[in-house]
């Protein structure tokens, strides 16, 4: 959790992660991950990196840390450790951890991570079919 910064000009300590519990917001989207199976989801395997590390894991079965790192260009180490206990927390990946010098840790899907294939080879497909002319790759 990242250290809370002083608002301007008082004593106060306001962390930037920090929602108000009964703002409107807050409500609805707790409401929607608690009633909606498509909110559930997305709260879950949402966000830019999250499905990136879920496809490579699907499709090479077990990648160490820094293998991860290397094909998911732009992530930051602390962007990667966050999302990687993100979807461990939600039981989509298990972390491997080898006793040995150096230390080598292991991510791999769970049962209930492997479930979600279906699902991302369906979103593949249809950004692969519907991706502006523009960006088609060359």
């Amino acid at each position: 959790m990242p250290e809370p910064t002083k608002l301007y000009g008082t004593n106060k300590k306001v962390s930037m992660n920090t929602r108000k519990e009964n703002s409107t917001s807050n409500i609805n989207e707790i409401y929607w991950k608690d009633n909606c199976g498509v909110a559930y989801t997305l709260s879950v395997i949402g966000g830019r990196w999250k499905i990136n590390i879920l496809t490579y894991l699907l499709n090479e079965k077990r990648l160490r840390y820094n293998e991860l790192r290397k094909r998911l260009v732009g992530i930051s180490e602390r962007m990667l450790i966050q999302k990687l206990k993100e979807l461990e927390n939600d039981g989509l990946i298990k972390r491997i951890v080898h006793k040995q010098v150096p230390p080598k840790v292991e991510y791999e899907l769970t049962e209930l991570g492997r479930s979600l294939k279906k699902i991302l080879v369906m979103m593949d497909n249809w950004g692969e079919s519907n991706l502006p002319k523009s960006r088609l790759r060359h």
